[in-house]
Parts: C-alpha cells; sequence; structure tokens
C-alpha cells in the first residue's frame, strides 16, 4: 500500500512540474526558435529593389518588401497585395488600386497612398537615376502617379501598355518601402531594408551570411519559421556536402553532377521546368563585334547540342530561342545559326580575321540558368573557338564586379541570363531593346530600329494572336542578327533537408520563405 501511495505522490509531483514547465513557473522552458538556413551562390548586389537586377538580390527581397500586387503560388498569375483591388479605364491608360487598410511599415511607418506615390516618384523623371536598372522598364510607361485618397492611388500611362500590371508584381523596382527609412539611411538602403513583409532585415556580414527574422506585427499570415539565415557559398560542391552534414537547410545551384548523391543521402531535390535563358553574348557596340557577319560566324563555330549535353547532363534543354517555349508568343521555327566549324572558318577568311583574339569575360558562380557556373561555360566556348583559329582570353569575376564590368563595356564575348520576372514574352525580349542600353539591361549593347518598334507595337496589343506575331517576328530578325547565341533553358534544381517542409522556387526564382517550416 505504501509503495502504491509512494508511486501516486511521484505521479502527482511530475505532472504539477510539467505544469509549471508551461505555465511559466521557475521550471519554464521556452520553446526553440526555428531557424532555416538557405545557400546560395553569392550574396545581394545590394536590398533597394530600386537599385538592383538581380536573382540574389530578389531572393531575400521577395521576404521583406511586398508590392501593390503579387503572383500566387506556383504561377505568374496576379492576386492582390497591398492593394485590394483595382480598376483599370476602358482605353487602358489609367489605372486605379484601393490600398490595404491598417499596414504598417517594419519600422512602424505607415502603409498608404504617400508612400506608394513616393515610391513610384524616385523611379520616374524627374528624380529617376541612372543606377537604376529596372525603373525604365516598370515605370517608363507611367506619365504620372496621384494619390486619390489615403489609401488610392492612379497611375496614368503614356499610352496603352499590356505587361504594366504583371511588371507591378515583380520583386525589382515595384516593392513599396518605407519612405521614412529611405530618408533616414540616406541613400544606405540597399544595407538596410525596410518593407511590410513578412521578415525583418537583422543583419549582412558581406560573403558570408544575412538574417532575417519574424515580423511579429505583419498584416498577413505570420510566417512559420522564426528566423531564416542566408549563407553564401560559391562552390556548388561545398553547398551540397553542407546539406548533407546538416550545415543548411536547403541550397539553390545544384550541381547536376552532385544529384545522385544528395538523393543517396535521404536529401529531397526539388526539380521544374525554368523560366530562363542561358546565352552567350557579344558586345555589339563596338569591333570586331559591331559585325554581324562576324557574329554570325563565331556562332557556327558552337556546338550547342554536345555543348549543353555535356555540361548539364539532362538537366539542361538547347536553347533556341530567347523565350522559353512555354511563353506566349515563342516561335517554334526560329533557330540560331547551326554549328559549322568549317563555314566559321571560312567565314572568318572572308573577313581578313582568320587570327581573331577575343577577350572572354564571365562570372565564376552558379545562377539559376547555369548550375555549373560561368567559368566551365566560357572554358568550354574557348576550346570551340581554338579549333577554328580564334584566340581568348578569360577573365573571371564574383558576381557583384562582373556586373559592374558588364555595365562599363567591358569584353567581346561575355555570359549571361535571364529568369523571367512576369511570363510575359516583353520581359524577355526587352533585352535587345535599344533604350535599355542606358539601364545595362541590353547588356549586349544592341540596336534595331525594327527591333524597337516591334517591341512598342507589341506592348500596346492585348493578348492573343496578334501580339504573339509580333513576337515571332521580333525573334526571327535577332536570330539573324546574333547578338546572342542562346545555350540553354535550364531546370530549376534546388536541394533540401527531409525535415524541410513546405518548400518551393517560385517561377520567377524567387523563394518565399514564409510558408516554410521545419
Amino acid at each position: 500500500m505504501k509503495k502504491r501511495y509512494l508511486a501516486m505522490m511521484l505521479t502527482g509531483v511530475l505532472v504539477l512540474s510539467a505544469a509549471l514547465t508551461g505555465c511559466g513557473g521557475t521550471a519554464t522552458k521556452t520553446a526553440t526558435a526555428k531557424t532555416l538556413v538557405f545557400s546560395q551562390g553569392a550574396d545581394p548586389r545590394g536590398l533597394d529593389p530600386a537599385y538592383v537586377d538581380d536573382g540574389e538580390s530578389a531572393k531575400v527581397m521577395c521576404n521583406i518588401y511586398e508590392g501593390l500586387i503579387k503572383y500566387k503560388d506556383g504561377s505568374t498569375e496576379i492576386a492582390p497585395s497591398l492593394a485590394t483591388d483595382w480598376k483599370i479605364s476602358k482605353d487602358g491608360k489609367e489605372y486605379t488600386f484601393n490600398l490595404r487598410k491598417n499596414v504598417k511599415f517594419q519600422d512602424g511607418t505607415p502603409f498608404n497612398a504617400d508612400a506608394v506615390v513616393f515610391n513610384v516618384q524616385r523611379q520616374i523623371p524627374p528624380k529617376a537615376t541612372d543606377d537604376m536598372p529596372y525603373a525604365s522598364f516598370t515605370y517608363g510607361p507611367v506619365a504620372k502617379i496621384e494619390k486619390i485618397s489615403d489609401l488610392s492611388v492612379k497611375f496614368t500611362l503614356k499610352n496603352k501598355y499590356t505587361p504594366f500590371l504583371a511588371n507591378l508584381a515583380m520583386t525589382l523596382a515595384a516593392p513599396v518601402l518605407s519612405p521614412t527609412a529611405v530618408a533616414k539611411y540616406k541613400g544606405k538602403l540597399m544595407e538596410n531594408p525596410v518593407g511590410t513583409g513578412p521578415y525583418t532585415f537583422v543583419s549582412w556580414d558581406k560573403n558570408q551570411s544575412l538574417k532575417l527574422k519574424k515580423n511579429d506585427t505583419y498584416w498577413g499570415v505570420k510566417p512559420k519559421a522564426d528566423n531564416v539565415v542566408f549563407k553564401f557559398t560559391k562552390e556548388n560542391s561545398v553547398r551540397a556536402s553542407d546539406l548533407m552534414t546538416g550545415g543548411t537547410d536547403i541550397i539553390d545551384g545544384v550541381d547536376p553532377n552532385d544529384i545522385a548523391k544528395l538523393k543517396s543521402s535521404n536529401m529531397k531535390v526539388y526539380q521544374s521546368d525554368g523560366m530562363n535563358i542561358n546565352y552567350m553574348a557579344f558586345n555589339c557596340s563596338r569591333a570586331p563585334f559591331n559585325d554581324a557577319k562576324l557574329r554570325e560566324a563565331i556562332s557556327h563555330a558552337i556546338n550547342r547540342d554536345e555543348l549543353v549535353k555535356y555540361l548539364y547532363q539532362g538537366y539542361s534543354s538547347v536553347a533556341n530561342s530567347p523565350l522559353p517555349s512555354f511563353i506566349p508568343g515563342y516561335d517554334k521555327a526560329v533557330e540560331p545559326y547551326n554549328y559549322d566549324a568549317a563555314k566559321a572558318k571560312q567565314m572568318l577568311k572572308d573577313a581578313g580575321k582568320s587570327d581573331l583574339k577575343v577577350k572572354i569575360i564571365t562570372y565564376s558562380n552558379p545562377r539559376p540558368y547555369n548550375t555549373v557556373g560561368g567559368q566551365k561555360l566560357a572554358e568550354s566556348v574557348q576550346n570551340y573557338l581554338a579549333k577554328i583559329g580564334v584566340t581568348a582570353t578569360i577573365d573571371s569575376y564574383n558576381w557583384t564586379d562582373y556586373k559592374a564590368k558588364l555595365a562599363n563595356g567591358e569584353g567581346d564575348i561575355f555570359f549571361y541570363g535571364w529568369t523571367g520576372d512576369n511570363g510575359d514574352a516583353d520581359n524577355f525580349l526587352s533585352l535587345f531593346d535599344s533604350h535599355e542600353i542606358k539601364s545595362t539591361l541590353n547588356s549586349a549593347q544592341y540596336s534595331s530600329p525594327a527591333v524597337d518598334a516591334l517591341l512598342v507595337k507589341g506592348r500596346e496589343l492585348p493578348n492573343g494572336v496578334e501580339r504573339d506575331k509580333v513576337y515571332k517576328e521580333l525573334q526571327q530578325i535577332v536570330a539573324k542578327d546574333a547578338p546572342w547565341l542562346p545555350i540553354s533553358h535550364s531546370q530549376v534544381l534546388a536541394a533540401y533537408s527531409p525535415k524541410v517542409t513546405g518548400f518551393s522556387v517560385h517561377p520567377t526564382g524567387s523563394v518565399f520563405f514564409s510558408g516554410v517550416d521545419k
């Protein structure tokens, strides 16, 4: 009987202890904060959406900032965000947005019409500056923006512009920042971001890591994880090893060579069709490649089928157009110049360029459209050029420095790519717009009056057959002029621990962490 009584007493003590633990007694054990660690190949260029144009920046910013509208999960279909609804005038030139009530920026500043007007006006004349790469692309069509009420704004466009709504959902240029923070940090918002999103910025140790924490005052559904840490590791293999040993939870930029190893270690591999293009480009603004026939000759020297099979091992497909095949307006009949080394040699000889020497510049880190990195791609092309007697040198840079080199017009040949921002053909084909040379989006510095005219026409036409015809004609012109040699469309590859749930990569390449848990 005594033993039974003693047992009952001990049980009671344990139950009481457990209760105290859960009710804030001296034995309270606080829940461990959930931290997601995500490893990518390079630092962001910066964290102010007005001044950057790269995916590394977007992956961080999309968790801090929001725009008036957003894309739905897994698609580029439009949905409300900081605007609850909108109305478009019959002539297609006026867009009126009703704004969400009771939203605050992460610094406590109220979100309202004044904040929206401020953010747009800083990216349109007369305030727009040359170092805002997406300003002209996103807001170029805007004649003015005005406050209708505290919770309503109206955009008036210069002309009808079909992609306008899609552009306003982008992570670049379109998000709304705290006007208070812009004034406070006086041009240093690149390292002090303040938005309305589900995560707030904590710190950034350059070339090492960047930390975010849950926004406890977020107006929407609260994030599942308390913290998100972005780790920056250039080498694919190192990121893969870090994942398998538990040092990170999720990695992007997966090298096809690592996939079998990751799967055998019970890691999950994420795959989807990529909305992207991986390309080689020529500097068309000066000799030697201001000559279209010389660009054609070099294009004939590259065996794209062999190159893509060797480098990407079935995880990329050969690209014939700047557009992925599922984008409306894609022309299945378009083809770049075919591989013909003998023809390439003869064309160089006819042009008096048999001893041609060129400078190649490339990036050192992996990219979403080129998972093996720019160095391997550049070396493969260098070997093809050597076979036709062209001597090519290669200079490789980290991503931030590489972008600066391109902006300065360095290199005769360079490698680049694009992940679509919004699923619209104009978003890809505007990279050939001569008006975007200054913004550096047209990095090849290619100019064609015919292409410019078709772009204007395509932007004004409604979606449908006639608009698609315009873009097909444009693709044929670009294939003949060869400012680029399209190389591949990459599958989106990422890997993550089996402990992670809810992870996906959006078609735009962004990773939204608010729904990710572990």
